[in-house]
């Protein structure tokens, strides 16, 4: 079931995070559902309660761009479908005016990011507002960014040198101004697989700052993969060269969601479980050229993946709590 993502945020805020997931293929869409709701792979017809999530799906502007936009969204409704127990938000990720107006105007989004983090302060304000009335029309939610993360994302790079953290007094401003219904502040975290270097980590002092002048309000972490040394060793062992790197670690999850953010954005982490199985199955069986023999794996080694990952941020478990919460309160 598709639902407002503000619904999963007033329903997570202060107790877990909504584990927002980036998928790009079938095989991610497929490992996605079934790992939120806690399915095994020895009996998929069986909902695991204590392992069931809800959850926000992300499409970035890159994966509509992959093929075509309407294949995604085809896989989706499918899934609603087939997995009719599920709970869940589908969102553009880092999307741009124009990607925010087209899924706006779609009907099939629950929430939309302008990411004009890029853009002067006051540019930034402007062009999110714009967005914001157009999506507060339709009864979308916005998410738009403050503060500037390091990586990449997309087509865009920013080195660390220019990674800034998000301003607590900029940020009540910012919400103030432009609207927007949840934020992605800088507090740390950084895009893309190569993030932290030594001891860095997430700026919880600066997570407690922001909280305190905008409370009960969904902050957003970004860059949120923990780049799991298992996986990057696995990707080399089967003939990968990624370097050794670090991300956010798990055991910070929750007591960030503590302190207010209510989404997590995990998209790097996935890849490297895909890369990770597709590269062990064909140098297996080298002489193997059937699409659907790495595939299976995949899928059962991603759903194992998501409901890891949802134990760490406190949404397992979850899920049925939600329903209730989601239920239409009789009239007195």
């Amino acid at each position: 079931m598709i639902v407002p993502t503000k619904d999963l945020f007033r329903h997570a805020y202060g107790k877990y995070a909504v584990g927002a997931y980036n998928i790009n293929n079938l095989e991610q869409c497929v490992g996605l559902f079934r790992g939120n709701l806690g399915k095994h792979e020895s009996n998929e017809d069986s909902v695991d309660p204590s392992r069931s999530a809800p959850f926000i799906i992300q499409i970035s502007r890159g994966a509509r761009g992959y093929t075509d936009k309407r294949f995604l969204e085809a896989m989706i409704r499918a899934a609603e479908d087939i997995f009719p127990e599920s709970i869940f938000a589908v969102h553009l990720d880092h999307g741009t005016e124009e990607a925010a107006y087209d899924c706006i105007e779609s009907g099939f989004y629950s929430s939309v990011m302008i990411d004009a983090s890029h853009e002067p302060f006051d540019k930034n304000i402007e062009i999110t507002r714009r967005v914001v009335d157009r999506a507060h029309e339709k009864g979308i939610s916005v998410e738009a960014e403050l503060g500037m993360l390091g990586g990449v994302e997309e087509d865009i790079e920013v080195s660390e040198e220019h990674a800034c953290l998000t301003d607590p007094d900029q940020a009540v401003e910012f919400v103030e101004r432009s609207g927007c219904d949840s934020l992605a502040v800088a507090i740390g975290t950084s895009h893309g697989a190569y993030k932290f270097k030594g001891s860095q980590g997430l700026h919880f002092d600066r997570i407690e700052q922001i909280q305190k002048l905008l409370p009960n309000y969904p902050l957003v972490m970004h860059g949120s993969s923990s780049v799991p040394k298992e996986w990057v060793d696995r990707i080399n062992q089967a003939g990968g060269n990624l370097p050794d790197t670090s991300g956010v670690p798990e055991k910070d999850y929750l007591p960030a969601a503590k302190l207010g953010v209510t989404k997590v954005n995990i998209d790097t982490d996935g890849r490297l479980v895909w890369c990770a199985i597709y590269r062990e199955t064909f140098l297996a069986k080298p002489d193997n050229f059937d699409p659907r023999t790495p595939g299976k794996p995949f899928m059962a080694a991603y759903a194992d993946y998501i409901a890891h990952k949802n134990q760490a941020l406190g949404s397992a478990g979850q899920l049925e709590s939600l329903r209730e919460f989601l239920q239409p309160q009789p009239v007195s």
